[in-house]
């Protein structure tokens, strides 16, 4: 009847003594739905390990099953490209004894008729139905490079789609419209005193410009228990004030050819500060912008994360990707995210934890897309590019701000902006709530970091 519909946990329910949404976090949800950790406890226990043969073009497969063979499997493979997969077949294999292993030797790789990166995918499916799953239900995977090596790697990135018709192309600095106290680069307009980026190709405005941003809402493990002997990072995040960083702009050099700014990004009345330059070019008919990120001051923690936040209009509601999916992955829940061309509304990248926290990141993106529908069919499109590494990639309705002030789901209202991260670097999750925190190689500790990325758009 125009209730709140949600999952409550304790202290919701006027008791005086509880643990609050402790332990709420199994590896399903209380609907029975899985939880990203169910994906991840899945891969990293698969009974079949596959992965790169000796050689380019075969694979190599290993039962580790204690009793059984793999009678009861089939293998498929597919090649899967920027475009989406363009060729599948079967993959013939033994009947492998427990702990047995051999190489297979794949197809050729299909000819491939545009540029840019290609995967193998080979799964292993059950070859019957049982009283547990269905024929087709996938037991195990893996990926390898086309051309050999341990996982695929990101290749040059594809050129971006044709830019609408009439965007100026050239990479000289040039006036906006009169009076509109802009100015353009390539197909970028910039506000001309900022220097902060307004629209790309004619074609999307956004909301709010590209900006550094390291803040996330904590995590339940970020948040850790206070009869832990660790840090526990979340609160003392918050101590240092990383939720209300303040951006001051020193310097706009217009200068032709390039627009750069020169910002200082700090919380108020610390000495902690993160000396920020932004600096946009032209590259392959769109927007290249590079960071230059250098700490100062003792900062006594890692960063919970350190990459660009925009905002685009509430109708940038769908999301394209390639790099890992298709589910949520962070520096140390990463296992069960695969390659491949992936597409969710924003609504959908959503994950729905009992209490409100950090969620729905991808990670090993080469490029994302967000798009706005047209009733015609054509709509508008922004397309941001690694340039160098991969980066990770998040998509909402609501600032990382609203998520951390949310305690329940009903609590996060969706607004008019879309809210975009792009991270060059994410502090791990850990296990803090019961155990130990981040180990050190996925810890985001402070330090001097560059990365670039591309800005294109279309429409239509």
């Amino acid at each position: 009847g125009g209730g709140r519909v949600y999952f409550g946990y304790g202290g919701d329910f006027g008791e005086e003594l509880h643990d609050g949404n402790f332990v709420c976090d199994g590896l399903l949800f209380p609907d029975r739905t899985p939880s990203p950790g169910l994906a991840e406890y899945k891969k990293v226990i698969e009974p079949v390990r596959i992965a790169q043969g000796s050689t380019p073009g075969t694979v190599r497969l290993a039962n580790l099953y204690d009793l059984t063979d793999l009678s009861h499997l089939e293998l498929v493979w597919s090649y899967d490209t920027e475009a989406g997969t363009v060729a599948s077949g079967p993959l013939a294999a033994p009947p492998l004894g427990p702990g047995e292993s051999t190489e297979l030797k794949l197809p050729e790789p299909p000819e491939e008729p545009q540029a840019g990166e290609a995967v193998w995918t080979i799964r292993a499916t059950l070859a019957a139905d049982t009283p547990w799953a269905e024929r087709g239900h996938e037991v195990a995977w893996g990926q390898i490079a086309p051309r050999g090596g341990a996982e695929p790697r990101p290749a040059p990135a594809a050129p971006l789609p044709p830019l609408r018709d009439g965007t100026p192309g050239s990479s000289t600095l040039g006036n906006g419209a009169p009076g509109s106290g802009t100015v353009t680069l390539g197909p970028g307009t910039f506000d001309a005193a900022t220097g902060t980026l307004l629209t790309v190709a004619g074609a999307v405005t956004l909301t709010h410009p590209p900006a550094l941003d390291i803040w996330r809402a904590p995590t339940d493990n970020d948040e850790g228990a206070p009869w832990q002997p660790d840090t526990r990072y979340g609160p003392l995040w918050r101590e240092l004030g990383l939720h209300r960083m303040r951006h001051r702009t020193d310097g706009v050099e217009l200068t032709d050819g390039a627009v750069t700014v020169r910002t200082r990004v700090a919380p108020a009345a610390t000495d902690l500060g993160l000396r920020t330059v932004y600096r946009w070019t032209v590259e392959d008919g769109a927007l290249r912008l590079e960071v230059s990120v250098e700490p100062e001051g003792e900062w006594p923690c890692p960063l919970p994360r350190l990459g660009l936040r925009f905002g685009l209009p509430a109708g940038y509601g769908q999301a394209g990707w390639f790099g890992g999916g298709p589910g949520e992955a962070y520096p140390d829940t990463r296992a069960a995210a695969r390659i491949g061309l992936w597409h969710a509304a924003v609504d959908e990248l959503q994950t729905p934890y009992v209490r409100p926290q950090e969620n729905g990141a991808r990670c090993d993106v080469r490029w994302a897309e967000l798009h706005e529908p047209a009733p015609d069919g054509r709509g508008r499109t922004l397309r941001v590019t690694a340039v160098g590494p991969p980066f990770w990639f998040s998509a909402r309705r609501w600032t990382s701000e609203q998520l951390d002030a949310a305690r329940h789901t009903p609590d996060l209202v969706p607004g008019d902006v879309v809210w975009v991260n792009v991270d060059h670097a994410l502090h791990g999750i850990g296990s803090q709530s019961c155990g130990p925190g981040v180990l050190p190689e996925h810890r985001l500790d402070p330090a001097p970091a560059r990365f670039a990325l591309r800005f294109g758009a279309r429409a239509g």
